[in-house]
């Protein structure tokens, strides 16, 4: 039985025996995030990055969704590479690939399974609860490799909250916003215009912007043009 978390197994406490982490945010927010993607990756076949996979619990569910996609869970730190191992394990799903270590600041990320095995080109890149807590350098290292791994029918979808023309959508994102800015000041909420430029530099353009539950949105990217 996993044993629950409040971020990503950052509470210091030991992981149960097989290394499984429990986060209360994906009991909230797993449906309504497979119901975007779901949408797109619907009766299309290929392989899907989920790019700061933490837990491992998403990529569990949404492989059980979607039979015809090979997912590929990652993330850097190595708490969470146990609990997505763990997570996999009990799935039992032939299409998840074992978790990969990928540092997102490196805008030279690449997909490659410890078997030497590799996806080809990527249909989609998620990526959840992540630019927020993070420097501004791993959002340009996400969106640089995303740019090189995307077929060109394919996109890029980043879940979270965001500010938008500056300004935060929610008295409880504003909150978080300090909370993140007093653990370290190169983290925060993203302006949705920051990050479309951002994209936009890479290739990309927002095709999409889907409201989230509890003040959070999924911004759907694709190339320019496509």
């Amino acid at each position: 039985m996993a044993r629950q978390i409040t971020e990503f197994g950052r509470d210091g406490r030991p992981a149960t025996p097989d290394g499984g982490l429990d986060s209360p945010a994906f009991h909230r927010n797993h449906q309504p995030i497979w119901a975007v993607l779901g949408k797109f990756l619907k009766g299309r076949t290929g392989d899907v990055l989920e790019a700061g996979s933490g837990t491992g619990q998403h990529v569990a569910y949404f492989a059980r969704q979607s039979p015809g996609i090979t997912w590929w869970p990652s993330d850097l730190n190595e708490a969470n590479l146990k609990s997505i191992a763990a997570w996999r394990a009990g799935a039992a799903l032939p299409n998840i690939r074992p978790p990969q270590r990928i540092d997102l600041s490196d805008p030279a990320w690449s997909v490659t399974a410890a078997d030497g095995s590799a996806p080809g080109k990527l249909l989609a890149v998620f990526c959840a609860n992540v630019i927020h807590i993070s420097p501004w350098r791993v959002a340009e290292g996400l969106v640089a490799g995303a740019a090189r791994q995307l077929r060109e029918d394919g996109r890029l979808f980043l879940y979270g909250p965001f500010k938008r023309d500056g300004r935060h959508t929610a008295v409880s994102n504003a909150v978080f916003d300090t909370s993140l800015k007093s653990q370290n000041e190169e983290w925060g909420v993203r302006d949705v215009g920051d990050v479309a430029r951002l994209a936009e530099a890479a290739g990309f353009e927002l095709a999409e912007t889907f409201e989230m539950p509890a003040n959070n949105l999924i911004l759907m990217f694709a190339r320019c043009g496509g």
